[in-house]
């Protein structure tokens, strides 16, 4: 009866089993650090790695567009010369079209000047001749108006005789005859004229706007022509 008494108390109660148990269950359990290595890097790496990126990945500033390149500037003589002129952006823009302006004097600039009008006389003659044929412009009904047609054709020869004429001009600039270049420029200006009168007096306000833009034209350079032969005239006054 004593020994079994003895054996229930030497028995440890179940709450200490229970805290032996867990011990035992904790104590095979990975350490609290090697979790962490596990798990991944910790949040600071991840920003310091998040910041990196953030630096090497950004976007170059947009450049401004290069400027156009401005125009040369026209030569100083060109720029005098035509400022004696009644139509300075023209008449740069026409002796500027000449590569030998850059280093020409006032004769070989009233000869470039006289050249453009006599380009521009063309102009004009091939426009008319082409209204009459009836492939532009109002030339199509030409074709059926005989009067019109004829009118367009008169006024080709027209501006033929101008071209003609301009091509005299520049002959007497190269023998220095400035009075004989005046007239003949002169003339050259006139012969538009008188192609539109014809239409005033045959067909009125059927007068083609291809023909007044052709007619302005020529009668500007005309100008500018005349003003640089006046200008070469004084000068040779001023020698004599």
């Amino acid at each position: 009866m004593a020994a079994a008494t003895t054996t229930k108390n030497n028995a440890l109660p179940p709450v200490v089993l229970l805290l032996l148990l867990l011990l035992s269950v904790v104590a095979a359990l990975p350490p609290a650090a090697t979790l962490s290595s596990r798990a991944g890097p910790s949040s600071s790496a991840h920003k310091s790695h998040a910041h990196g990126n953030g630096t090497k990945h950004h976007h170059p500033s947009s450049s401004s567009p290069a400027p156009s390149p401005q125009p040369p500037a026209a030569p100083a003589l060109v720029r005098a010369t035509c400022n004696s002129t009644s139509y300075y952006d023209l008449c740069v823009s026409a002796l500027g079209a000449d590569p030998s302006s850059a280093t020409a004097d006032v004769r070989s600039l009233s000869s470039i000047a006289v050249s453009a009008a006599a380009a521009a006389a063309s102009g004009g003659a091939a426009t008319a001749a082409a209204l009459a044929n009836g492939t532009v412009g109002v030339g199509v009904a030409a074709q059926a108006d005989a009067t019109l047609q004829a009118l367009l054709r008169a006024c080709a020869a027209k501006y033929d005789a101008a071209r003609d004429a301009l091509g005299a001009a520049g002959g007497s600039i190269a023998a220095r005859d400035y009075d004989s270049a005046a007239v003949q420029v002169g003339a050259a200006a006139e012969y538009p004229l008188v192609c539109e009168a014809l239409f005033r007096g045959r067909r009125p306000g059927r007068y083609p706007a291809e023909l007044a833009a052709r007619e302005e034209a020529l009668e500007q350079l005309c100008s500018v022509a005349l003003d640089i032969i006046a200008l070469l005239s004084y000068q040779l006054k001023l020698m004599s």
